[in-house]
């Protein structure tokens, strides 16, 4: 029995592992960004702003705690403490208790200032997410173009073989001179050295979606299951109206009105606090009271007298935080217009681009090099033909699928810059 627990313990980490990698095959754009939003190191780390942010509230509401005083005075060495108990002692015991009253409402200006400091942290987490949205769904197309594109070199990799073949054949019978066919084979070569780079750029692309997602241990276990998405773009330019709302842009209207909640709390400090004491206190006979013993009362009143100093330097101090403040909710607002621009720019021209391609343009290259393969092979036509009409469908092929890429990364762009805006 002690066995089969031991080899269970031993196996339960490979379980374990086949486990967390499973759920990463067959992997859809949407449940990729759930993964990262509950992995991500990034966006985790965002949320401990947010937890101090959080504690920073709690101490800015708090009330001053009170002050306790335990003091004996009136100690004489010669003729030292004296016999019996504490109350016996021949010295004076004072207890005191201090409380400081703040005035001026700083308090609440104190909460107001971490309050809506702790909600431009929540408005950072949530254009943390954003941002991580966009990072998630261009690392996907990232490894979806990777992988169409080692799939078209390996397509090519393959046609350079079956037409070295039939060039080989062709010498034989005398057909085509062997400088034709050394050339077939540098370039079936060179075909065969893109499909190596490649395999590796679809390896570097699935550990970088990886490391996106926070599973970097599982980036061999990746499989893609969405496609492109569908080709449709016909909404309007943005303007400015429509970042207002976005979560970056809510954060630097917050941390203005943190600042200014600062300056009211500067100019508050102008106004006295109070600290009021009570004590009591306990005096024994001894040689400098020999009436006996009492005890006696006391009540204090502390006030701060500003005879050197205003709080000019705090208050200057708050604000320059104001004018600094709304300088960066102006430079938010044309950062975040700006994005959406230049989204909106980069997805309708892809959307031309891929547009073109799919509407004759990639049809035409591979219909030609089609007919240039089928020509070739029945001796109709030369090598340096058959070679230049590969190389334009390959690079047709490749430059589509750069559009189609393109155009996914940067809808994916426009809808984190725009749709995700209303989004709190």
């Amino acid at each position: 029995m002690t066995r089969y627990i031991v080899l269970f313990a031993l196996l339960l980490p490979v379980f374990s592992y086949a486990e967390q990698g499973e759920y990463l095959q067959n992997l859809s754009l949407d449940q990729a960004i759930r993964i990262a939003v509950e992995h991500n190191h990034d966006l985790r780390s965002s949320t401990f702003a947010v937890d101090s942010a959080n504690a920073a509230t709690t101490i800015a509401a708090a009330a001053p705690n009170p002050t306790l005083t335990v003091q004996s005075t009136s100690i004489n060495p010669r003729a030292g403490i004296g016999a019996g108990g504490l109350r016996n002692k021949t010295v004076d015991n004072v207890i005191r208790v201090d409380q400081l009253i703040e005035r001026g409402g700083k308090r609440e200006f104190r909460k107001e200032n971490a309050f809506s400091l702790a909600e431009a942290a929540r408005s950072d987490l949530h254009d943390a997410r954003r941002a991580l949205r966009v990072s998630v769904a261009q690392s996907y197309y990232d490894l979806l173009a990777a992988q169409e594109k080692f799939a078209i070199l390996q397509q090519t990799d393959g046609l350079y073989g079956s037409t070295l073949a039939a060039a080989q054949k062709r010498l034989k019978a005398g057909d085509i001179a062997s400088a034709d066919v050394a050339r077939l084979q540098v370039d079936a070569l060179r075909a065969r050295n893109d499909t190596a780079q490649a395999e590796a750029d679809r390896a570097n692309a699935r550990q970088a979606l990886a490391m996106v997602l926070g599973r970097i241990a599982d980036a061999a276990q990746i499989t893609l299951a969405d496609s492109w998405p569908a080709l449709q773009f016909d909404v309007a330019k943005p303007v400015r109206a429509s970042v207002e709302r976005r979560p970056d842009v809510q954060a630097a209207k917050l941390r203005l009105d943190a600042a200014i909640a600062g300056r009211k709390l500067a100019l508050a400090s102008r106004t006295r606090d109070v600290t009021i004491g009570v004590q009591y206190e306990h005096y024994p006979s001894n040689d400098a009271n020999p009436q006996g013993s009492g005890n006696s009362y006391g009540v204090a009143l502390q006030v701060p007298l500003f005879v050197r100093y205003q709080f000019d330097g705090e208050i200057r101090a708050a604000e320059a935080a104001i004018d600094t403040a709304r300088e960066n909710l102006e430079k938010s607002r044309d950062l975040a217009f700006g994005d959406a621009m230049q989204s909106w720019r980069n997805a309708h021209s892809a959307f031309e681009r891929v547009r073109r391609y799919d509407e004759g343009l990639l049809g035409a290259a591979q219909k030609s090099a089609d007919a240039a393969e089928f020509a070739f092979k029945h001796g109709a036509l030369g090598v340096m033909d058959v070679l230049d009409a590969r190389r334009t469908y390959r690079a047709t092929q490749l430059d589509a699928l750069a559009a189609r890429a393109d155009f996914a990364k940067s809808l994916a762009a426009w809808q984190a810059a725009i749709s995700e805006s209303s989004q709190q």
